[in-house]
């Protein structure tokens, strides 16, 4: 939830391996802007400016996306990178209304220094993204979780987890999300057994 960016591109006439090809040459990336009415409008970029734009917008930031002077409400759904190349292939972008809810993925954070951990406990993480739904203009680059009070055989559900106002979490089984568990041939973990 920060500022919007406005980022241009412009159409590109040329589609196909072959016209692709020949702007991956020129350091310009391919691209493609799914509307939300299911118009799919091909562009294409410089690579430098995606890149700088990827670090700053992430995949959860919505961006101004300046098609030949069209601007419509964006995120970067998807970026394809070479497989061996420190290059981008292709980045599609999608159309978001900004009065509709959807639903997204994002990172999870943990800070601090476990109590648990530090009696011996092991941290055990089981999802470092989990999926959220929220209006465009509320989603959330990360989620933070603060495990300096996690004693052993603490345990946050997806459901415990404190998202900000008008962001709800989205899951069918209110799954483990992190736990600190009796380390390896510690007393407690005896115990457990």
């Amino acid at each position: 939830m920060s500022e919007k960016i406005t980022f241009s591109v412009t159409k590109r006439e040329g589609l196909g391996k072959g016209a692709n090809r020949k702007l991956r040459v020129e350091a310009k990336v391919p691209g493609i802007f799914y509307s939300t009415t299911g118009e799919n409008i091909p562009v294409q970029m410089d690579e430098m400016p995606l890149v700088k734009l990827y670090e700053k917008a992430g995949l959860t930031n919505v961006i101004a996306l300046d098609i030949d002077g069209e601007v419509k409400d964006c995120l970067i759904w998807k970026l394809e990178r070479h497989p061996f190349k420190n290059r981008l292939q292709h980045v599609d972008f999608y159309g978001v209304d900004a009065e509709k809810e959807l639903r997204i993925k994002i990172p999870v954070r943990i800070t601090g220094s476990s109590k648990g951990v530090k009696l011996g406990g092991r941290l055990e993480e089981y999802r470092q993204v989990i999926t959220v739904s929220a209006k465009p203009a509320d989603i959330p680059n990360e989620v933070v979780v603060d495990i300096t009070d996690f004693d052993i055989n603490t345990f946050v559900k997806v459901s415990e987890i404190e998202l900000p106002e008008n962001v709800s979490a989205y899951y069918d089984d209110d799954f483990k999300v992190l736990a600190v568990v009796p380390g390896r041939g510690s007393a407690k973990a005896a115990e457990a057994e």
